[in-house]
C-alpha cells in the first residue's frame, strides 16, 4: 500500500473525505454498475446471505441467547394515534419482506434457508399502561420493561423476527419498544426504519398517500444475487488480499484481565462513557486533517497504540464494521448488510504518532478496497480452524458513528430516543466514538466476564491522557507518549484476579 499512501498524500482533506467514502459505497472492481434483479421466481423460499448464514451458526449454539437482539426504545411526546401507528407498521412489515422472514434447513438437514411469510392482516401492538403508578415507580417499571423486551430471545424458526410493544406513561407520554435480531437488520436498517416509520404514520394521520417510492427489490433477492456474483476472479482476487494480511495473524490480543478467559465465550457485558474536552477534539481533528487522514483513522491509530501499551504487543489487530451498502439498490432496504473488516497494523520499531497514523491509514485503505468478501467467508477460507473462545480474529473493535438519533417531529408527536443499559457485548472491548457538537464522545462496552469496571474506568482515564499526548506532540516516538502520570507509568502486565491497584 505504499503506492497508494504516495498517491494520496498530496489530497486535501476534503478530496480525502470523498475519496473513503466512495471506497466506503465502491461497487466491486471490475464490474460495470449493475442493479440487482429480483429473483427469477418469486418463491418464499431463499438462501441465506453469507453474513446470515454466519449468524445462523452462532444461533444454533445457543437458540437461548439475546446477544444478537437489536433493540430501540423510542419516547413519544404529544398526542398519539395508537390506529395510525398500528398501520404504519402493518404497511412497513408488508413494505419489507424481511420482517415477516423466518429460518430453517432442508428437510435433510441441508443448506439453512430464509421463507417470506404473508403479511399479517394487521399489525398487533401489545399496549402496557403504567399511567397509574406513581412517577418514581413508573419510571423503574419502564426501565425494567425495557430491558426485558431487549433480553428476550428470538425464535429464528417459528418468528416472529420483529417485535413492537407500546408503553403509555400518560395521556400524552408514550415509549415504543421495536426489536429485531440481527440475522435481519443492522444500524442502517434501524434508521431506514423510524424514518418510514413515520412517514407513513403522518400518512395515516393526515389521510394523505405515503410519498415512500416503492423498493426496486427485497432482501431475499441481495441474497441471491450475492451467492452468485461473488465467485471465480471477482472472490479470487479480493480472497488473495485478505490472505496476505492473515498470515501469521496473532492468535490473540493479550490484554491484562481482572478474570480468566472461561472456556466458552460469554456475551455478558457492561459500558463506561466518556467525552473529551473541546480543545482536544479540536486538535485530534485539526491533526489527521494535516497528515490526510480521517478522524476515524485517526482515533483508530490511538486506539492501537493504548492496546500496544497494554498489551506489549507490536502486531495489533482491531475490528471494525462498514454499512457495506455499495449499490443503490440496497440503500433503502431493511437487512443485514454491515461487514466486519480486519484492521492490522504493526507498531514495530516504535515508530512517531505520526508514521503510526501513516501505516493505519493504509491498513484502511487497504481494507475499504477490498470490503466485498464477507467477513464470515473470510473465517470460513482462511482461518478455519478458531478456538470456540475466539470466533472472530480480533477480540476489540473499533466504530466511528453517526451522529446520534435525532429529535424528530411529525404532527404533533416528538419523536426521541430513550438511552439503554447495555449487558451484552460480543467482544471483548469495543470502543465507539461519535461526535457530538464540538466535542468527541464515546462509549467503551466490555465483557464483564473479563474485566472489572474499576479497570475500564483506568482504561479510559488513560486514554483520554494518551489523546492529550498525542495532540501536544504528534512527532513524539510512541514509546514516550504517556498514559498517565509518572506513578501510573509502570508496565501494565497483570495477571487475572491480581489486586488491581498494585498491578498499575
Amino acid at each position: 500500500m505504499g503506492e497508494l499512501s504516495q498517491r494520496i498524500s498530496g489530497l486535501s482533506p476534503d478530496k480525502l473525505d470523498l475519496l473513503m467514502k466512495r471506497l466506503e459505497k465502491k461497487v466491486a472492481p471490475n464490474l460495470p454498475p449493475q442493479v440487482i434483479p429480483r429473483r427469477p421466481i418469486r418463491s418464499p423460499r431463499a438462501p441465506l446471505a453469507y453474513a446470515q448464514e454466519r449468524m445462523w451458526v452462532l444461533y444454533q449454539l445457543d437458540p437461548s441467547s439475546s446477544a444478537f437482539n437489536i433493540s430501540m426504545a423510542v419516547r413519544l411526546e404529544g398526542e398519539l394515534n395508537v390506529t395510525a401507528l398500528k398501520k404504519a407498521l402493518g404497511v412497513l412489515v408488508r413494505r419489507h419482506e424481511v420482517l415477516r422472514t423466518t429460518f430453517d434447513v432442508t428437510a435433510d438437514g441441508g443448506q439453512p434457508f430464509q421463507s417470506v411469510h404473508t403479511p399479517p392482516s394487521y399489525w398487533p401492538l401489545p399496549l402496557t399502561d403504567l399511567g397509574h403508578l406513581p412517577t418514581p415507580a413508573r419510571n423503574e417499571e419502564m426501565r425494567r420493561l425495557i430491558a426485558a423486551e431487549a433480553a428476550r430471545p428470538f425464535n429464528l424458526e417459528a418468528g416472529p423476527i420483529f417485535r413492537t410493544a407500546l408503553l403509555r406513561l400518560g395521556a400524552e407520554e408514550h415509549v415504543l419498544l421495536l426489536s429485531l435480531h440481527h440475522i435481519v437488520a443492522d444500524g442502517w436498517s434501524l434508521g431506514i426504519l423510524v424514518r418510514e416509520l413515520t412517514v407513513l404514520y403522518d400518512s395515516f394521520v393526515t389521510d394523505v398517500p405515503s410519498t415512500l417510492p416503492a423498493l426496486p427489490i427485497q432482501y431475499a433477492d441481495f441474497a441471491v444475487w450475492q451467492r452468485q456474483w461473488l465467485q471465480g476472479e471477482v472472490l479470487k482476487k479480493q480472497l488473495d488480499y485478505w490472505r496476505l494480511q492473515f498470515d501469521d495473524l496473532p492468535t490473540t490480543l493479550k490484554l491484562p484481565t481482572d478474570y480468566p478467559r472461561r472456556a466458552v465465550q460469554s456475551f455478558r457485558g457492561g459500558r463506561e462513557l466518556f467525552s473529551l474536552d473541546e480543545k482536544t477534539s479540536k486538535e485530534l481533528k485539526a491533526l489527521g486533517q494535516h497528515e490526510r487522514a480521517t478522524l476515524f483513522m485517526t482515533l483508530l491509530a490511538a486506539f492501537q497504540l493504548l492496546l500496544h501499551q497494554y498489551s506489549g504487543q507490536d502486531d495489533i489487530v482491531v475490528g471494525s464494521n462498514i454499512a457495506n451498502r455499495n449499490r443503490g439498490d440496497v440503500e433503502k432496504l431493511i437487512g443485514f448488510f454491515v461487514n466486519n473488516l480486519v484492521l492490522r497494523t504493526s507498531l514495530a520499531g516504535n515508530p512517531t504518532f505520526r508514521e503510526l497514523l501513516a501505516r493505519t491509514r493504509d491498513v484502511t485503505l487497504g481494507a475499504y478496497a477490498h470490503q466485498d468478501v464477507p467477513f464470515e467467508m473470510l473465517i470460513e477460507s482462511i482461518l478455519p480452524q478458531r478456538s470456540e473462545q475466539l470466533v472472530a480474529p480480533f477480540q476489540v473493535m473499533f466504530v466511528l458513528q453517526n451522529a446520534p438519533f435525532p429529535t424528530v417531529e411529525v404532527n404533533g408527536l416528538r419523536l426521541s430516543l430513550l438511552e439503554s443499559s447495555t449487558e451484552t457485548s460480543n467482544f471483548d472491548l469495543v470502543l465507539f466514538m461519535s461526535e457530538i457538537g464540538p466535542q468527541l464522545a464515546g462509549e467503551l462496552h466490555y465483557n464483564t466476564d473479563l474485566f472489572a469496571t474499576r479497570t475500564i474506568k483506568r482504561m479510559l482515564e488513560r486514554f483520554q491522557n494518551l489523546l492529550q499526548a498525542i495532540v501536544a506532540n504528534p512527532d513524539a516516538h510512541i514509546a514516550s507518549l504517556s498514559m498517565g502520570t509518572l506513578a501510573e507509568t509502570a508496565p501494565l502486565t497483570i495477571s487475572f484476579n491480581a489486586p488491581l491497584e498494585e498491578s498499575y
